[in-house]
């Protein structure tokens, strides 16, 4: 096979991907563990009734689970980053292995309560990256028939947040026909795909997590912080020098224009 010719890679920092780099002698044990966000503040809200169905089946395969409350949280940047609601959105990010991310639609997009939830993540903190490398499942709700513009504003917000978006998704229509007095979602074809949707997520999760930080790290990156390492090196060999010491003023040379000036 010939090579071909790439004289723009640095070949040093080049990772050829294999099923040896992608096999883990051993990975973590614990239960995945997995993050729930939803995006309304209405006592009856369908979006945090499906999340706590996902909730249970996700329990049921074993996750360890968690549903941030967007009650309280203020609006992005009308309060400082340290607000304790804020803290706890983040904590919870860094503490998950997977999220599931489920909103209703407004208007044809995410509802700003959802939106504010993401906003309030940071791509990147320091050296840390709240929501890189770790899986998704994305969800919506709907008022009247069956939409998906939610459910794909949420795969690109995903692929902003560097994050392992799921193929399978779920979006259920006239929502307020599909639970129960007790907030139980009824059996139906829109329920079984929320099933197959959080099977789906765990699976991944259990793939991905152990092997996260190899599946998306990027060459320019290793590239960009390779040169930054060039760069600092080289500025620890530059040392300052300091200036000799000034010698001993010198008197002027008297000249015949200065004399007849009066200067001298």
């Amino acid at each position: 096979m010939t090579i071909p010719d790439l004289p723009h890679i640095a070949f040093d920092l080049l990772d050829t991907p294999s099923l040896d780099k992608l096999a883990l002698p051993a990975g973590a044990t614990h239960p995945p563990r997995i993050l729930i966000l939803y995006g309304s503040l209405r006592p009856q809200s369908f979006s945090r009734k499906l999340a706590l169905e996902a909730e249970r089946i996700l329990q049921r395969f074993g996750a360890e689970t968690r549903v941030f409350d967007p009650h309280d949280l203020p609006i992005l940047d009308s309060v400082p980053a340290t607000h304790p609601k804020v803290q706890e959105l983040r904590a919870l990010s860094l503490w998950s292995e997977g999220q599931v991310w489920v909103s209703p639609e407004r208007h044809g997009a995410v509802t700003g309560v959802f939106k504010n939830q993401i906003d309030w993540l940071p791509l990147e903190d320091g050296s840390v990256r709240p929501t890189q490398g770790r899986t998704l499942a994305v969800m919506q709700v709907c008022g009247g028939s069956q939409s998906f513009n939610v459910v794909n504003a949420l795969r690109v917000l995903g692929r902003w947040m560097r994050m392992v978006t799921i193929p399978n998704q779920s979006s259920v229509a006239k929502a307020w026909q599909e639970f129960d007095e007790y907030g139980r979602m009824k059996p139906s074809a829109f329920y079984d795909r929320v099933v197959d949707v959080m099977e789906e997520l765990f699976k991944f999760t259990l793939m991905v997590r152990d092997r996260s930080d190899y599946l998306v790290d990027r060459y320019s990156e290793r590239k960009g912080a390779a040169e930054a390492r060039a760069l600092a090196a080289a500025a620890k060999v530059v040392e300052v020098v300091e200036a000799p010491a000034m010698a001993e003023p010198v008197a002027p040379v008297k000249t015949r224009a200065c004399c007849a000036s009066g200067a001298c």
